[in-house]
């Protein structure tokens, strides 16, 4: 498999506030090329990739077996409109969504639905980098009403 970066995707790589050891939260990740790349790059830290596509799923796992054998990264097939974490799971410190149509603006209550599903599987304080086609946006939630706070 290509495991090479496009140049997009190394910029929103480059562009995350990635450190060594966090948890991160990748929305839409197709076949797994950013996943791969993050879950390299945070060392002993974990990426959970997701995305609502049977096929991208697949293909995201066939191409990471040396990353989730490492227990770096892990897939599972889900729309973040319906993400629930799992009962054994920690919040993630931040999440990233490359043009997700459920935070595109297209759909507001799916948005609706899908910002406080990124809420609840945040930590307090844990940061969502948003791409709609133009610029990385940050959103970070308040930690006490844990409503969508836009910022740039």
């Amino acid at each position: 498999m290509n495991t090479k970066l496009s140049k997009r995707l190394t910029a929103v790589v480059e562009a995350l506030p990635l450190q060594e050891g966090i948890r991160v939260l990748e929305i839409g990740c197709g076949p797994g090329a950013m996943a791969r790349e993050m879950a390299r790059r945070i060392g002993k830290g974990h990426v959970l990739a997701i995305d609502r596509s049977a096929k991208a799923i697949r293909q995201a796992t066939a191409g990471s077996q040396a990353q989730i054998q490492s227990g770096s990264l892990s897939f599972r097939q889900v729309a973040i409109e319906d993400l629930t974490l799992e009962a054994d799971q920690q919040p993630f410190d931040i999440a990233v969504a490359i043009r997700v149509g459920a935070l595109d603006g297209r759909h507001l209550e799916t948005e609706k639905q899908a910002l406080q599903k990124i809420a609840k599987a945040l930590q307090a304080h844990g940061r969502l980098f948003v791409d709609r086609g133009n610029s990385l946006q940050e959103i970070r939630f308040d930690p006490v009403t844990r409503e969508a706070i836009h910022t740039t």
